[in-house]
């Protein structure tokens, strides 16, 4: 049985994810980035209907690749899982420095 969690639980994971220190020991790497980025346009926009970036543009397919993956997920199960991946991503580093967070998120 999973957890499901709240839109609030979300909006708070969000507004974490972007006040993270860039050099700070709390970062999501590329791979993160790019989960947090699919599941965050899932939530927020539904299924990409978007046209793909040209081959050239790297970052702008990455980014188009990451939402695709998500197609098909309704946005209530997006933000959950959202929530969800920002825990796991959490309980990787020190519990010392991601509690807060983890507390902030869990009580929203």
């Amino acid at each position: 049985m999973s957890v499901t969690y709240s839109s609030t639980q979300f909006e708070k994971a969000v507004e974490i994810i972007g006040q993270l220190p860039p050099e700070g020991s709390v970062k999501p790497n590329q791979g993160d980035q790019l989960t947090f980025y699919g599941l965050f346009k899932q939530a927020r926009e539904g299924d990409n209907t978007k046209p793909k970036p040209g081959m050239l543009d790297f970052t702008g397919k990455a980014k188009w690749e990451a939402w695709k993956k998500n197609e098909g997920l309704d946005q209530e199960t997006a933000k959950s899982k959202y929530v969800e991946y920002f825990v796991e991503f959490l309980d990787k580093h020190d519990p010392e420095e991601t509690k807060k967070h983890k507390d902030a998120v869990l009580a929203a």
